[in-house]
């Protein structure tokens, strides 16, 4: 039977990539915001290597949730990449509430694309857009400057690939999971998908398909035979669906603390700079998508599952990854250098009071938020095909469950 999990979404166009959102304006509630000007199609930005991903290490009793992400990036799949930019801090705020025995777990993202031609190589590429990171803005950047061409989609290699190329976690508790997204049958490629499939699920990775289209014609596909095979659950989506989401009387202010935020992030080291620019952008281009998804990804920053603490200060302080007293002050953001230990310890405490005050004000905020959307929910008939964000939904609530982890 075709699941029936239907949440509201709403698609904009590309988001403004610019600096300038480190001067984000948000109008006050009830003011109508001026239309935005649509920018011109820019070339994407030269990607960071793979390597460079961000990733801590669990904590000792952490749970460990791994999401690797496959997407078809052929020339019929732009609707496909524009759930995934859009709906990536509703998909994270899933897990804002997590828990197993009361600790949070650690989650982890991981970005492939297939389905691209490479025409200097002339071949089809399969390409690891991001390793397994916690760096969250890393992954939007990412999914922002993804682009589609012609291609086949080879199912079977990218779960191979992903399967041997990822740190997955040895932990037997941790949930590691593989959603792949596509439109073409599953048997495409050099790879039979039987192979890779099977293990990956020796590896205790379970792939899900996710398929673009049809029910049936998935079925026909061999979407459904990988699913079942890795144990793993079959569905289909709609990549074009585009749902108008219902507008709050909070979402303003939301946004407007999502931003005010980034001030209380100190970058320190060689790449803090870049980073905390990154925080920026990406505000941006959720702005530039629509207020919603500004929402959303305000209320992920106040989450636990928004930590920083490969560039900012204050995370790294606070999950004991850097002694601040023995960081060099060439390495320090200007207001801390000639600090002793002591003012350094005081001014990250500020910082982090600061940041506390907000992102419970952004909670408080969301909890009346969420009773007004409940009340609009009823008199509001939401109609349309699952979406990226619905799928991985379902999935997750499923696999939480084998594994003790409550979500709410």
């Amino acid at each position: 039977m075709k699941p029936a999990l239907k949440l509201p979404v709403i698609l904009g166009s590309a988001a403004v990539l610019a600096v300038s959102a480190l001067l984000l304006g948000t109008p006050a509630p009830g003011t109508p915001e001026a239309p935005r000007p649509v920018p011109p199609t820019l070339a994407p930005a030269p990607l960071p290597k793979p390597d460079v991903a961000p990733v801590t290490h669990a904590t000792q009793g952490q749970p460990v949730i791994q999401i690797a992400v496959l997407l078809d990036t052929s020339g019929s799949m732009d609707g496909l990449l524009d759930q995934a930019r859009t709906q990536l801090w509703n998909i994270v705020n899933r897990f804002s509430h997590a828990k197993r025995n009361g600790v949070a777990p650690q989650l982890q993202l991981a970005l492939y694309a297939y389905g691209n031609t490479d025409p200097g190589a002339n071949r089809d590429e399969i390409r690891q857009v991001v390793p397994f990171t916690t760096d969250l803005d890393l992954i939007s950047e990412h999914l922002f400057s993804l682009r589609t061409s012609g291609g086949s989609e080879h199912c079977g290699e990218v779960i191979r690939d992903a399967t041997t190329q990822l740190a997955w976690s040895k932990d037997p508790n941790a949930m590691r999971l593989i959603f792949i997204a596509g439109n073409e049958p599953f048997t495409q490629g050099p790879v039979d998908f039987h192979d890779s499939v099977k293990a990956a699920r020796e590896r205790g990775i379970t792939v899900n398909t996710l398929h673009c289209g049809g029910y049936e014609e998935g079925i026909s596909g061999s979407w459904k035979d990988a699913a079942v095979l890795a144990d793993g659950s079959y569905l289909n989506i709609d990549q074009n669906q585009r749902v108008v989401e219902i507008a709050a009387p909070q979402d303003a202010e939301i946004a407007r603390l999502g931003g005010e935020l980034n001030k209380t992030y100190v970058a320190y080291g060689a790449t803090g700079q870049q980073a905390q620019m990154r925080q920026a952008v990406q505000d941006s281009n959720s702005r530039g998508v629509s207020l919603s998804n500004m929402v959303s990804r305000s209320l992920a920053k106040s989450s636990s599952n928004y930590s920083n603490e490969s560039w900012d200060l204050v995370d790294a302080v606070k999950k004991n990854q850097v002694d601040v007293a023995s960081v060099r002050d060439e390495d320090l953001p200007e207001p801390m250098r000639g600090m002793d230990a002591a003012g350094r310890k005081a001014w990250l405490e500020a910082r982090e009071k600061e940041r506390g005050d907000i992102q419970q004000r952004i909670q408080t905020l969301n909890a009346e938020r969420q009773k007004f959307l409940a009340e609009a929910s009823k008199q509001q008939a939401q109609k349309g095909d699952d979406t990226l964000e619905g799928a991985i939904g379902q999935v997750v609530q499923r696999e939480a469950k084998k594994r003790q982890l409550t979500l709410e």
